[in-house]
């Protein structure tokens, strides 16, 4: 290897990216796959930020952070369309199970965030695993997933509002000829409030807690009225009797145990959320303390209250009688005693939802985006941390006018809660991450005996999923499916018995290991099944761009840290330490 390039930046001259991209497989090899430590992560990568994140925030703070960014407009939509199309009134057992499989993954992004609070997430988490790549992959998609959410969602703000007012869409946006259809619709509404959020995180992470917790509780005041309107109007025979029997089956789960499990992929995504409260950790005053308490007590609150108003609308109306489209709303849009009005309450606690959901969201990113920063595989602007707000600034204003950008002219016709196929891959890849740091200690034991069973049992997940979805009903699907439980089953004892845990976490991990965390994997593998076709076109076309920037940018970029003397070390390189040691800073 030419070290000699160490001299002088790749970017400096023409001739010399010219050289670095003639080194570009031996620079890939050497990058891609290093890893970094909670220590470095902690002290000098952070430091590259200049001033500190000001540590302000409580366990309080990080709940009404996770409430808002859960419960947002979408509920109100994948509760009817779950109900009527899949689970029937079991859509409340759907909701519990959603819950149950959210609350895994909060505990891998609980276990990370307390051994290492830093704002970079999942970012973080996989850099000290797997390496920079797969890092960069996930952060990338990750980072464009929330941009292009956010500008939906600030759109979708415009039609909750005008729901609530009583107005038209229309009136609140203007359409310019000249565009193409798609493009051409000019919501200024939406750009006015992603600015006007982006202010207010820039200004201070405290004031976005105090401004988050006032929202967050009108919005859940909006709720639970619908909830008790619901429970007081509502007739307990819908639980077992549809609306027109002859057409539809009846009983509390007309769709069978398979509907409930369909119901629960689809509803899932409405917990999506929690993993921005990750992004905080750098701001929390005890994260050992905060952070379980923030990230899993959140994800319970929200299971609690979905599961309310899941049962609310089953006894509001028969499942076959609710509005797939907008299940609340339209029942009390029918009525004709004078409760009409109740679909407007609803579109202002909607839009209630929207801004919280949407300043959690632009919070995530921005921090995501500022770690990435601090690792130098994109410019180190972005990592800049304000002297006076401690907020990341520089990151945050440049999404934020990104996000703008795009709201402005571009109906994307994304739901709120709809997450790209993007988020749930960062989760799956956190839950093997977590069980491969438990496991694997780098430079002391032999990965190969974890990373080939993390392989076989997603493998195994994946048969199951296929199966589950693609083979005709009957004995023969059936007999499959079990098949593929016992060998999941089976693989994942072995590995418990026969590989040892090389780490215990010092103050906060995940129990049952490692049983929970695969559990996790199995059911983000199941519900990246259930997403659609042109959700892997999205993520195919983000992943070959992520790919495309590292190798002419990124690892370049990286290769000049590290010969600088301000970056991490190779694999092989880092030296055997007991990160489980590793003191958290300000406990």
């Amino acid at each position: 290897m030419a070290m000699d390039t160490h001299g002088s930046s790749s970017f400096s001259s023409f001739q010399a990216y010219a050289r670095a991209l003639a080194q570009t497989p031996t620079r890939l090899a050497r990058r891609a796959f290093s890893v970094s430590t909670s220590f470095e992560e902690m002290s000098r990568v952070r430091a590259r930020s200049g001033s500190d994140m000001q540590r302000n925030l409580r366990w309080f703070d990080l709940v009404g952070f996770g409430l808002g960014g859960m419960v947002g407009a979408g509920v109100f939509v994948t509760t009817g369309r779950a109900s009527h199309l899949y689970a029937g009134p079991a859509v409340v057992l759907s909701y519990a199970i959603a819950g149950l499989c959210a609350l895994l993954s909060a505990f891998c992004y609980t276990e990370f965030a307390v051994d290492m609070p830093v704002a970079g997430g999942a970012f973080s988490y996989l850099r000290v695993t797997f390496g920079e790549f797969a890092a960069f992959l996930t952060g990338a998609n990750l980072v464009m997933d929330y941009v292009l959410s956010n500008a939906a969602v600030a759109r979708s703000f415009t039609a909750y509002l005008g729901t609530a007012a009583g107005f038209s869409t229309t009136k609140w946006r203007f359409t310019v000829s000249g565009l193409p259809k798609g493009f051409n619709e000019i919501d200024l509404v939406a750009v006015a409030v992603v600015l006007i959020i982006t202010l207010i995180i820039c200004y201070s992470t405290r004031e976005s807690s105090v401004v988050n917790m006032v929202l967050t509780a009108m919005h859940i005041l909006f709720i639970a009225f619908v909830i008790v309107v619901g429970f007081w109007r509502g007739d307990w025979k819908n639980f077992t009797e549809p609306a027109d029997p002859r057409r539809h089956p009846d009983g509390f789960l007309p769709f069978g145990v398979s509907g409930v499990f369909n119901g629960a992929a689809m509803v899932y995504l409405s917990y999506i959320g929690y993993d921005a409260v990750s992004t905080l950790a750098e701001e929390v005053k005890n994260p050992v303390k905060d952070i379980p308490i923030g990230v899993s007590g959140s994800v319970m609150l929200v299971t609690i209250l979905y599961c309310l108003m899941a049962a609310s609308m089953s006894k509001l109306l028969p499942y076959d009688a609710i509005d797939p489209e907008a299940s609340f709303a339209a029942a009390f849009r029918g009525e004709s005693d004078g409760w009409k009005w109740v679909s407007n309450v609803i579109g202002a606690g909607a839009s209630f939802g929207i801004l919280t959901s949407l300043m959690v969201a632009m919070l995530g990113q921005a921090r995501y985006m500022c770690v990435i920063g601090r690792s130098n595989v994109v410019p180190s602007w972005f990592a800049r941390v304000h002297h006076k707000t401690c907020t990341p600034v520089n990151a945050s204003a440049f999404l934020g006018i990104f996000t703008a950008a795009i709201a402005v002219f571009t109906d994307l016709n994304v739901l709120l809660n709809l997450v790209s196929i993007g988020t749930l891959f960062v989760f799956y890849m956190v839950a093997n991450a977590v069980i491969y740091r438990r496991y694997v200690s780098v430079g002391a034991t032999n990965p190969l005996p974890t990373v080939s069973f993390l392989v076989s049992f997603s493998l195994t997940s994946i048969m199951f999923t296929l199966i589950w979805h693609f083979a005709a009903p009957g004995h023969g699907k059936e007999a499959m499916l079990g098949v593929c439980t016992v060998v999941a089953v089976g693989v994942l004892q072995m590995f418990q018995c026969m590989v040892p845990q090389v780490r215990k976490p010092e103050h906060w991990g995940v129990p049952l290991m490692p049983w929970l965390p695969s559990i996790s994997i199995f059911l983000n593998i199941f519900l990246l099944g259930a997403l659609d076709r042109p959700s892997y076109v999205r993520f195919g076309y983000f992943s070959a761009l992520a790919v495309l920037v590292y190798v002419l940018y990124s690892v370049h970029a990286s290769f000049d840290a590290q010969g600088d003397g301000s970056y991490i070390l190779k694999n092989a390189e880092i030296p055997k330490e007991s990160e489980a040691s590793v003191v958290v800073e300000d406990v």
